[in-house]
């Protein structure tokens, strides 16, 4: 059943009645109109939910070009890919994909030779089947996969023979994407595993001690009881099996509590866990060595933009760790490695920083942390994945990338100083072409500077144009150059794809995480609005044809905008958007990100998070530009409720001319996905986008 909008134009909408309750929550009535969506099941929502894919099928086919914009998009998004390697007794454990494939598959590589030990597709030729997770033994003779269906990210645990690829242990269920800390000889690891449902509903997690072999209800309970359902556990182990490292932290804050135990005087499956960091304010990861030396420590305690430190598995206060590598104004710390092989002349640190985002490499002695050198990249991109030998080497291999070129391995040789690509790997794709790249400042209204990447077309004068805004802005988490395939014909059409770097992103440490959390979040979306008027300031976008993309906590980012500016947009696309902030902590993982966001169970929280929830800011009148909300109903990050109800407030309140549409995508989640379906969705929001912003995606203006 439909209605017409309560205006003279537009779409013709499906019924959504208003029949949500209006609440007094800490003295403030919220009306909650749509509460009913919430619910999947109910019969009004889906009768609803059906109403909505026919409107959005009809909207789709009057965008032109799209389905050849798929066919682009999955050429960009097929080529050969691979992981760094995981070096285990001589055995080079790595994902990879072969052109045209929809998912990388577990190879190993020994001999000079590569075979494939775990292919999704066998699994489930439906290709709802995905890798989450995978840990080699210590001497590679096994390997410990975890895999889910349906986009749940719900993990199911096995080992298989590293050789055979046989099943040697499992199914272990009520894992996700859960470490695996191996001891020696391959018969056992510590791992993180969900309590059963009828105990405590299912959402507390226990660290456990499993032998393979044995059934998983036998595993011994190692660490986590009496402790809350929002705690989070790591665990780690020494490669001669003597030391063990649990960590702990309260969802998503910024910090984490350490223990140690030492395994040789009681035992696996006795742990007497000592406290190591406790109640300090940092986020701190621990390398460990065999031999009883010096923990090796990655971490924030009092140092924001991160350092590097050794110290005792007994030393209990960060001011006894003695300081290798410091801070370094202007960059943040990323990754270490150790190389401590006999064909060098000292043993080295291999560390990544980012500058204001952009990856460098620097060598640093592993005794004295002075630095010895530094490792040139390819270009102004990121590394990740930085992998050594754990047995004595002088290798490392990492995942280098840019906002034009694909993902490759590269491989360096500190013995002779060479760096160049993993012999294991596939060629690597060339930088895509007719792009350029620059890095803007922006001055946000408080004064601070932001940096923005902006993608232009390379060769042809700089004039306003078709452009898409994009950023994050949460949880730490850095937008850091990696290949965006959905900028590529974008910008190759005539169009600009901006980047911004927020505040509440980790691109400038930790901060810069807390400048925009919590309290702060409103300096997330006062930067994201400086973004957009420096783009249009700065003539790179076209007035009324400026658009904006966020997905997850940059889809909070992108609503945010929608309702902070409609009349500076043309469209918007929200992807799995947190949207309803008076209520995130109810459904998905919310309950897990209240240190990011506060609570709206505190009256002060609560005041903050109405003032910006876009779904409670939407206002009857306003002329809203085009909005598409993209949704994944096996989502179990972000509830798909969110988009639902932000939906149907737009359809009710807006009298702008452009739809608002729900893209409901089903089989999957929020997180890895084929890349056919990479593909569909990309092509979808670019040519939503293309059509309300007036970019024509049949041209190419870079030949």
């Amino acid at each position: 059943m439909t209605v017409s909008p309560p205006r003279d134009a537009g779409p013709v909408y499906p019924a959504a009645p208003r029949t949500g309750p209006v609440e007094v929550v800490h003295g403030r009535p919220v009306a909650d109109p749509y509460r009913w969506l919430e619910d999947p099941d109910d019969p009004a929502t889906t009768v609803w939910s059906a109403a909505q894919d026919r409107l959005y099928a009809g909207e789709q086919a009057r965008w032109p070009g799209r389905e050849a914009l798929r066919g682009r998009m999955a050429a960009l998004l097929s080529g050969a890919g691979a992981s760094p390697p995981v070096v285990r007794g001589g055995r080079e454990f790595h994902l990879r994909r072969d052109p045209g494939r929809e998912f990388a598959v577990l190879a190993v590589r020994e001999g000079g030779r590569t075979r494939v030990l775990l292919d999704p597709l066998d699994a489930d030729p439906s290709g709802s089947t995905v890798l989450d997770a995978w840990e080699p033994s210590w001497e590679g003779g096994s390997v410990a996969v975890q895999l889910s269906s349906g986009g749940t990210e719900q993990s199911v645990l096995r080992v298989l023979d590293a050789v055979t690829g046989a099943v040697l242990d499992g199914p272990v269920d009520r894992v996700r994407r859960s470490p695996v800390a191996w001891l020696p000889g391959g018969r056992a690891f510590y791992y993180v595993r969900r309590l059963p449902p009828e105990r405590t509903g299912g959402r507390h997690r226990r660290v456990y001690l499993h032998r393979v072999g044995t059934p998983a209800d036998l595993d011994t309970e190692i660490f986590g009881a009496g402790r809350s359902e929002t705690q989070y556990y790591t665990v780690a182990t020494s490669p001669d099996g003597l030391l063990l490292v649990v960590g702990a932290s309260e969802g998503t804050a910024p910090r984490t509590d350490l223990w140690t135990a030492d395994l040789s005087a009681t035992g696996p499956d006795r742990p007497v866990l000592r406290p190591f960091q406790q109640g300090t304010d940092a986020r701190t990861s621990v390398r460990i060595g065999s031999g009883g030396g010096p923990l090796l420590l990655r971490t924030t305690a009092d140092a924001p933009r991160g350092r590097i430190a050794e110290a005792r598995p007994d030393a209990t206060d960060p001011g006894r760790w003695r300081t290798l590598v410091g801070e370094e104004p202007g960059t943040v710390l990323g990754d270490v490695a150790v190389l401590d092989g006999p064909a060098l002349e000292r043993p080295l640190l291999v560390v990544v920083r980012t500058r204001h985002a952009v990856g460098e490499m620097t060598l640093h002695d592993a005794r004295t942390g002075a630095r010895t050198g530094s490792v040139p990249l390819p270009g102004q991109g990121t590394v990740t994945r930085l992998t050594a030998r754990q047995d004595g080497g002088h290798e490392v291999w990492f995942a280098y990338t840019d906002h034009i070129t694909p993902t490759s391995v590269l491989h360096y040789d500190a013995v002779t100083g060479r760096l160049g690509p993993w012999a294991g790997g596939p060629p690597a794709a060339p930088p895509a072409e007719g792009v350029r790249v620059s890095q803007e400042v922006v001055r946000s209204g408080d004064g601070t500077e932001v940096r923005m990447f902006v993608m232009s077309p390379a060769g042809v004068p700089d004039r306003p144009r078709p452009a898409v805004l994009t950023g994050y802005g949460g949880f730490g988490a850095s937008m850091t150059p990696g290949f965006t395939p959905q900028a590529v014909p974008w910008v190759r059409a005539g169009g600009v794809y901006a980047v911004a770097c927020v505040r509440g992103g980790g691109e400038e440490g930790e901060e810069w995480h807390r400048a925009g959390r919590r309290e702060h979040k409103h300096r997330t979306f006062e930067d994201f609005d400086a973004a957009a008027g420096h783009l249009l300031a700065g003539g790179w976008a076209a007035p009324g044809r400026l658009g904006v993309l966020g997905s997850s906590n940059g889809g909070l980012l992108a609503g945010a905008a929608l309702t902070r500016g409609p009349e500076l947009y043309g469209a918007v696309v929200c992807a799995a958007p947190l949207l309803d902030m008076v209520r995130y902590e109810l459904s998905g993982m919310g309950a897990s990100w209240r240190e990011e966001y506060g609570s709206a169970g505190d009256p002060a929280d609560f005041a903050r998070l109405l003032a910006y929830s876009p779904y409670h800011r939407v206002r009857e009148g306003v002329r809203y530009p085009a909005v598409l909300l993209a949704v994944f109903d096996g989502d179990s990050r972000v509830d798909p409720a969110h988009a639902r109800k932000m939906c149907a407030a737009l359809q009710w309140a807006g009298s702008g001319d452009g739809p608002v549409v729900l893209r409901t995508e089903r089989g999957v989640g929020h997180g890895t996905r084929g890349v056919s379906r990479s593909a569909g969705l990309y092509a979808d929001v670019m040519a939503f986008l293309a059509h309300h912003l007036g970019l024509d995606l049949t041209k190419d203006t870079s030949g």
